[in-house]
């Protein structure tokens, strides 16, 4: 049995991910198969690219199906990555209005066009913990944590869900969990101290 399952249905990143894992030494697998998926202890969804393009790409191998049964049946722990993130909403608005897997209440819209901001957010970027969450295990008692961002749409949910926020001409929401669903708005995988600090602790300690 592999700790974790990195999901791969054709939208990037998974090699940087799996890089991470061989680095913090965590036994991982790369696939789209139901029976490894089923195997793994934990998932990661990673993604770059279009919202729809994901949406369809997991319809198209059946993933919606099989992620359905093990995250939300059987409440396997997973971790959401930027595009990965973004198809646990109900829907978004990027390319006209399209339908999420619908695991969390939200919609992923685009970030706000205000004076000296730029889209897409490229770049580090602090992330303030809402909470003390054993995914900030490790880190300095600061509450900010800087990592990687990119993206143009970001996601509006319950601030009940909200683990860490982040400043960017307005305050958009960074990491969200409900239950055994952990996602980021930026890209742990490329983040690198801190990033691999946050996957160790999605490894090991979160929902354990």
């Amino acid at each position: 049995m592999s700790d974790l399952c990195i999901i791969d249905y054709g939208m990037g990143n998974v090699g940087s991910v799996a890089a991470a894992l061989e680095y913090l030494d965590i036994p991982y697998c790369v696939s789209n198969s139901e029976e490894e998926i089923s195997k793994s202890h934990k998932l990661i969804l990673p993604g770059v690219g279009a919202f729809s393009a994901a949406m369809e790409n997991l319809k198209k191998l059946n993933l919606h199906q099989i992620l359905e049964k093990e995250v939300i049946e059987n409440k396997k722990p997973i971790l959401g990555i930027c595009i990965g993130m973004h198809v646990f909403a109900q829907s978004s608005t990027e390319g006209g209005l399209n339908e999420g897997l619908g695991w969390i209440e939200g919609q992923v819209t685009r970030l706000e066009e205000v004076d000296g901001i730029k889209i897409p957010h490229v770049g580090w970027n602090s992330v303030v913990a809402q909470s003390d969450s054993p995914i900030f295990n490790n880190f300095s008692k600061d509450s900010e944590k800087n990592f990687y961002f990119d993206h143009s749409y970001h996601f509006e949910c319950d601030h009940k869900l909200v683990l860490g926020k982040t400043a960017y001409g307005r305050t958009i929401t960074s990491v969200i969990q409900k239950d055994n669903i952990l996602a980021t708005q930026f890209h742990p995988e490329k983040s690198q101290l801190n990033g691999l600090r946050l996957i160790n602790n999605f490894a090991n300690y979160f929902m354990e």
